[in-house]
């Protein structure tokens, strides 16, 4: 052996009160083991079973729910009551999960298979409202916390660039006629000669340019119908002007015409079938520029509007007319002018028909998220549940807290209004939209934008903008890649700092903690507990006195350290518990050895 060789550390030494440790998964921040929950397995109906699983492991704070919708709807309604008793039995609290597959609140159609209708938001408006109505029956006293998740969409994701700036690296948009997605990427241009590279186009550019091409393409397609009809109409006019609309007032007179008057007015009609198309498009034009345009845009629009009926003579009910006016409304020329009119005046309003899909869905989102609230106070009074909003990774819409703060306060402002439309006064509205509308904030869906470049700092600030709004809390750790739902302590979730931006906004104390752990059963086959409490330090005695659990590691040493197996077990407990423990031929009462007391099998 050489001679600079030593073993040394192998002692790692034990739990010295006089020097504690803090143990390597200890994430800094102490939360009582009372306040730590855990959900039950997502994949069963079977939640009671599972219940029972974590109430026998001391856990309290409990959050049921499915992943599937067809999942949860296999829970019978007596499984909710009988969970409502476990939990009062045990003094467990017990929040649920709404299903997350195949629930959208916006109704937006995450594959696109189909365009926004409000019938689709609707839908997922009553399915979660099915979830109000049952979630209520696990707790006597109400306000049973009920986590959705804020989106399943496709969104905008933000990386750290090398200033330390927060910026946009991938806008996700969507189109608001036919609910077509388009991604929009960092676009880089190139001059002819590929010598001079020009800068960076920015988002809002290719989105300008995306509407711009879509309008113009549109109104493209309605201007070559148009010319198509001039090009028939033009050198017939003179000949059809007086007899085309003649015909159109009296059609027997088509019979008696010579057969070259019957051809120019069968030219006439291709005419009109043309024209025909290209009202049609121009008419689809104008409301879509209305509907999506701006509100001085949609005021140009109706003068425009205007100025196509004053020329082309559209007949009012019950309003008398001229032969001259009524010549007016069948003179193919005045007809096709005025068209062409409207489609030249279409050409200068461009409406956004390609938005950012938060944008979008923002709104959609709140009326859902509004309206399930409402149903559970309209219902259930001061025991409604409580509607968490989640916060959803990167890749995904309402990622960041900007985002997230935004869906909040529009949810509770559309909230106000419906509950105002109801008889609510406004005060009342207001005060039940902020108790009954609020965030679950997942700090490990946040600690994903670290593959963006985001550090601990970045992500404090965006726990900063949601603080006041959290009312529920998914605790759940990974490294910043994937959602991989480990125990507190064993990633690099900065967990402190965002409790900590929550106990500044005077949410932290009363909340729930949830523990997200699964994968933690799924690779280790274990409880995740020990390592929670572990990565959360709570003491390890109810009276509040040390050792904490992330201690707990200094005090179980093996035989290189602490104070090993001294004794085998049965040492212990034969001569360590008094008389009662002894076998009966040495005068105790737990069964001896068969055979007299000096012969037969020896004690062990």
């Amino acid at each position: 052996m050489a001679d600079d060789y030593e073993i040394k550390d192998i002692y790692q030494g034990g739990y010295d009160s006089l020097k504690p440790s803090y143990g390597e998964s200890f994430t800094g921040v102490r939360v009582s083991a009372g306040k730590l929950g855990a959900p039950t397995s997502a994949q069963t109906a079977n939640q009671i079973k599972d219940i029972n699983k974590l109430l026998n492991q001391g856990i309290i704070p409990i959050e049921i729910g499915t992943v599937q919708p067809e999942v949860f709807d296999q829970i019978p309604k007596q499984h909710f009551r009988e969970m409502k008793r476990m939990a009062k039995l045990t003094g467990a609290e017990i929040s649920v999960h709404a299903p997350i597959q195949g629930i959208e609140p916006s109704g937006i159609d995450p594959e696109e298979r189909r365009p926004w209708d409000e019938s689709h938001r609707k839908m997922t408006e009553k399915q979660l409202k099915s979830v109000v109505d049952r979630a209520i029956e696990v707790d006597e006293d109400g306000k049973v916390p009920i986590t959705i998740h804020s989106s399943n969409l496709p969104g905008s994701e933000y990386k750290i660039d090398e200033k330390g700036n927060k910026v946009r690296d991938k806008v996700v948009l969507i189109n608001q006629e036919t609910g077509k997605f388009v991604p929009l990427e960092p676009e880089i241009k190139y001059d002819p000669t590929l010598k001079n590279l020009e800068e960076e186009s920015s988002f809002e550019e290719q989105r300008k340019k995306l509407n711009d091409a879509e309008w113009d393409n549109s109104i493209s397609v309605a201007m070559f119908n148009q010319e198509n009809a001039e090009k028939i109409l033009e050198p017939i006019y003179p000949y059809i002007r007086k007899i085309y609309p003649a015909i159109m007032n009296s059609p027997e007179l088509f019979e008696n015409l010579p057969q070259q008057d019957k051809d120019m007015i069968a030219r006439a009609r291709n005419a009109k079938e043309y024209m025909i198309q290209s009202e049609s498009a121009a008419n689809t034009l104008f409301s879509k520029a209305y509907k999506y345009g701006t509100k001085e845009q949609q005021e140009e629009l109706k003068k425009l509007a205007k100025e196509y009926r004053e020329n082309l003579g559209i007949k009012e009910k019950g309003k008398k007319y001229s032969q001259e006016e009524v010549d007016k409304i069948n003179d193919l020329k005045n007809q096709s002018r005025t068209i062409n009119s409207l489609l030249n005046g279409l050409k200068g309003f461009t409406p956004e028909m390609y938005i950012p899909i938060e944008e979008f869905a923002q709104e959609k989102s709140a009326q859902t998220f509004a309206n399930v609230a409402l149903h559970g106070y309209k219902k259930y009074g001061d025991k409604a549940p409580v509607i968490n909003v989640e916060n959803m990774f990167p890749g995904m819409a309402f990622y960041t807290g900007e985002e997230m703060s935004n869906l909040i306060k529009e949810s509770r402002k559309q909230f106000v209004k419906e509950a105002i439309d109801s008889g609510i006064t406004k005060s009342q509205a207001r005060k039940k939209a902020d108790e009954l509308i609020g965030i679950t904030f997942d700090v490990g869906h946040l600690n994903i934008g670290k593959k963006k470049g985001f550090k601990d700092e970045d992500l404090r600030k965006e726990a900063e903008q949601i603080a006041r709004h959290v009312k529920h809390v998914h605790l759940t750790d990974n490294f910043g890649y994937s959602d991989s739902h480990l125990p507190p302590g064993m990633g690099n979730v900065p967990i402190k700092k965002h409790l900590e931006e929550l106990e500044k906004a005077g949410r932290l104390k009363d909340i729930r903690k949830i523990v997200e752990a699964p994968a933690w059963f799924q690779h280790f086959e274990s409880s995740p507990l020990p390592q929670t409490l572990r990565g959360m330090g709570p003491p390890m005695y109810s009276t509040g006195e040390g050792p904490y659990w992330n201690q707990a590691a200094g005090l179980q040493q093996d035989y290189l350290s602490g104070y090993g197996n001294i004794n085998p077990g049965i040492h212990h407990q034969t001569f360590g518990a008094g008389f009662s423990q002894l076998p009966v031929e040495l005068g105790g009462q737990m069964p001896g050895a068969q055979g007299s007391r000096v012969s037969g099998n020896p004690m062990e």
